[in-house]
């Protein structure tokens, strides 16, 4: 958990939404009930993603339509799309399926 968002997260106003919200919505993952499975839900995400500038904003932090209830695995499947991976080639940082970034660019030689 990020340092700017411990208040947050251990707040009884996100307890009391999270709780609430996993309720509204049968206790199951959102994700999987749209694919046609059964999964219990495990944790109440945020679609837009909390950052310094909007923690403390409560039409983002504690909106139901910016919540969804997700299964362990749909959590994960989620956060690793948005991760930041390259790969080293030869002499050359790469992100995985867009165009090179040379040695030069990344280390300014």
């Amino acid at each position: 958990m990020k340092e700017y968002a411990k208040d947050f997260y251990n707040s009884e106003a996100w307890r009391d939404c999270r709780r609430s919200y996993a309720k509204s919505v049968g206790m199951l993952c959102e994700r999987c009930l749209k694919k046609g499975l059964i999964s219990p839900g495990d944790i109440v995400h945020h679609k837009i993603r909390l950052t310094p500038e909007n923690i403390n904003d409560p039409t983002v932090t504690l909106n139901w339509n910016n919540l969804e209830l997700l299964c362990i695995e749909c959590h994960n499947k989620e956060h690793a799309k948005n991760a930041r991976r390259y790969l080293w080639d030869g002499g050359e940082l790469r992100p995985p399926r867009s165009e090179k970034i040379s040695r030069k660019s990344v280390t300014g030689g």
